[in-house]
């Protein structure tokens, strides 16, 4: 009998067995259908036009298109959402930061204009309208708009080629304010489609060697002012620029140098102090070149100079589109960099530089390719690309050249501060960059005590008063200062730093760097830039596929290309999965693909759907993932918060750039000032072993698991874990 009853309990557990995977074979046949690609595409069209989290409490019992008109207009505005609670001390601290930013930024931007090869009033042109165009419609609080080293590079070594700004000076103009026209329409346009992720195939090891290389030709290049050289190349390779400083260096002796070159306290002391100087002692008799003229008066209007129906119009587009990229980059991408480790006890001190030139996109979002204050506010990325694309068309049409920003934040460690941009510089290295002669006009804008975007309005309208009261006054400016005035602020664009921890980490990646660097220093800004993303991208995309057997297999030019751009799209926008555990398993899944599958309470649990975290996809899958995070955050009150941790399921990541890395840090650092924490479980062989070289196991309080659930369990404890 007992025999018989154990056989019986043996088949009853059989059945009962064998009836539980039939239920799961129907959990795997039976999964609902994938979301429609009209779906898809509405909610992208959705998020775009009404981002996720906009709250209006003086409209929350009201429904209807009103709501949903004043929701676009503060989107597409966002003076509107600050200045209704404008306070008379927010505009005190706001008129001494734009005071002060205007002290630097006239010598700057003055200095910027000759390394455009443009006459000085341009660079304070762009100063004007392009800061009131972003105050309106920009949603950072502390950045400070302007012309930039990097850009007006850019300009002087590509628009000479159409046409040579020293026989034509007025043509030349044109081409430029017509190249900023087209670089607005591919900013606009970037933010306005969200196709951000064009910028995301500049990678951290791209920018850093294209910016430490631009750094050394902009800085070659200022010899032409300090050592008063009149005739100097028109190139920017470091060879011809060497060349023609050796073929004049024997005339710099004979000039009398003393009074020339003083060693500046701040750009605009140095400014004054030097003209004052030149004044009274008529150096510009003995040698010293001077602005001399400055035209007087606010920006002329300059839409009929736009050159639409030049011959050479494709590529005036195509040189738009390179300053755009680069613009959006520069001011975005400084984001990327990866965390430094200096901060205080009680708060987190870490600087965002909003790139949005493709100089230091990686180093604005770019952005970039996303930024929040210590005010608690949020950085929507689509929304600086957009706000940064009008105001350089607009300021196409009042004789600017192409204006971007150097954004910098600092962040404390409150819970509900939500990022959108990448961690840059701790606060001490910023400082220290400051006293030594980086100036950076974002830095000094934040250090000032800025408020609001309001410091960028004063900042504009004191430049117009220069214009129209203080432009006869620079007519004795030595040349000379303007260009000590811009190698100041060279020092921290050559991060050496940041080239080691590449190398540490990546060695193909630091390739990337390097050929960025020399690629700038002996070829071309351009032709650097664009070997540097042809390799970053040949070197990653070898990380995925072996491409060569894939064009092989096909069968025609057509099918290549499509096989190939369908290979891009899932590699730059991966997707991602929520998982939640199936009933009576220790077995996590995909909850769109298995509605049965439960979510634990306490814990977000996420699977990116990608071989590689690299810089072609890494800002989007953070985006991603604190959307998730911060969706769940906003289902709870702020009194029943129940998420505690976010787990990352790295089960299909095969690889990892350092890229990647800087995105997972700026991840924890978001989720920290949320009161979360971040965990990942079973990561690949290449990819803890570049995650300990970067020290990212350590930052992130060792929590590296096996499995789901070992996570969940010690995340959570065993109690909490089965909720």
């Amino acid at each position: 009998m007992a025999s018989l009853a154990i056989g019986t309990a043996n088949q009853e557990i059989l059945y009962l067995e064998k009836s539980r995977l039939a239920e799961k074979a129907q959990w795997v046949l039976n999964a609902p259908e994938p979301p429609s690609l009209w779906r898809e595409l509405m909610d992208s069209a959705r998020e775009t036009v009404l981002p996720r989290g906009k709250r209006f409490p003086y409209l929350k019992d009201k429904d209807g298109p009103f709501k949903t008109v004043i929701s676009v207009l503060q989107t597409m505005f966002p003076i509107f959402s600050w200045c209704r609670h404008y306070k008379a001390t927010e505009f005190k601290n706001d008129l001494l930061a734009g005071l002060t930013l205007a002290s630097l930024c006239i010598p700057q931007s003055i200095g910027y204009a000759t390394l455009a090869k443009l006459d000085p009033q341009y660079g304070l042109y762009s100063s004007v309208i392009p800061p009131l165009i972003y105050a309106v419609m920009g949603t950072s609080r502390d950045i400070a708009i302007g012309p930039v080293a990097v850009v007006s590079l850019l300009m002087s070594s590509m628009v000479p080629k159409l046409e040579d700004p020293e026989a034509n000076p007025i043509a030349y103009r044109n081409l430029v304010l017509t190249t900023t026209f087209f670089a607005g329409i591919f900013q606009a346009a970037f933010g306005l489609f969200r196709l951000g992720f064009l910028v995301d195939f500049l990678s951290h090891a791209v920018i850093v060697g294209f910016v430490s290389g631009a750094a050394i030709v902009i800085g070659l290049q200022q010899m032409k002012g300090l050592l008063g050289i009149a005739h100097f190349t028109n190139k920017t390779d470091v060879i011809s620029v060497i060349q023609a400083i050796w073929r004049s260096v024997h005339h710099s002796g004979k000039r009398n140098r003393k009074l020339f070159w003083l060693p500046a306290t701040a750009p605009l002391i140095s400014v004054v102090l030097s003209t004052v100087v030149v004044y009274l002692t008529r150096a510009d008799k003995h040698g010293v070149i001077i602005i001399k003229h400055i035209k007087k008066g606010l920006n002329p209007c300059s839409i009929h100079e736009l050159q639409f129906n030049n011959p050479h119009i494709g590529e005036i587009a195509k040189i738009g589109l390179v300053v755009a990229v680069i613009a959006i980059t520069v001011g975005i991408k400084q984001s990327n960099s990866i965390l430094h480790e200096k901060y205080t006890k009680s708060t987190l001190l870490t600087f965002i530089q909003y790139i949005l030139l493709l100089c230091r996109m990686q180093e604005a979002i770019a952005v970039g390719r996303s930024f929040a204050s210590i005010k608690g506010y949020r950085i929507n990325g689509n929304q600086e690309m957009v706000a940064f694309g009008f105001m350089n068309i607009l300021g196409s049409f009042t004789s600017c050249y192409v204006a971007t920003g150097e954004i910098l934040l600092i962040l404390y460690a409150v819970p509900g501060i939500n990022l959108d941009l990448d961690i840059c510089l701790p606060v001490l290295t910023i400082k220290l960059y400051m006293y030594v002669g980086s100036f950076s006009r974002s830095a000094v804008n934040f250090s000032a005590g800025c408020e609001t975007a309001m410091s960028n309005i004063v900042m504009a309208i004191t430049v117009i008063i220069s214009l129209e009261l203080f432009t006869r006054l620079l007519f004795f400016t030595p040349i000379s200062v303007l260009s000590a005035i811009i190698l100041s602020a060279l020092p921290g664009l050559v991060d050496l730093h940041e080239a080691y921890n590449i190398w540490k980490i990546d060695k193909l990646d630091f390739l990337v760097c390097i050929g960025a660097f020399f690629g700038v220093l002996f070829a071309s800004v351009e032709i650097g830039l664009l070997a540097a993303v042809t390799l970053a991208s040949a070197v990653n995309f070898a990380c995925i596929n072996r491409m060569k057997n894939l064009v092989f297999k096909l069968g025609s030019a057509f099918q290549v290309t499509i096989s190939f751009v369908k290979i891009i799209i899932i590699s730059i926008r991966p997707g991602t999965e929520v998982l939640g555990r199936l009933p009576g398993t220790d077995i996590f899944c995909d909850v769109s693909q298995y509605p049965m599958a439960v979510k634990n309470s306490k814990a977000l649990i996420i699977r990116v759907k990608s071989g590689l975290l690299c810089f072609a996809n890494a800002n989007f899958v953070r985006e991603k993932i604190m959307k998730w995070a911060t969706e769940e955050e906003e289902n709870d009150s702020k009194e029943k918060r129940t998420v505690q941790v976010v787990i990352l399921d790295m089960s299909n990541l095969m690889n990892i750039d350092t890229s990647g890395i800087a995105s997972l840090l700026e991840l924890q650092n978001n989720l920290a000032s949320g009161g979360m924490e971040l965990a990942i479980t079973n990561p690949k062989w290449q990819v803890i072993h570049k995650l300990r070289l970067a020290n990212f196991v350590t930052k992130m309080g060792g929590r590296v698991f096996l499995t789901v659930g070992e996570a969940v369990d010690a995340c959570l404890g065993a109690e909490m874990a089965s909720v």
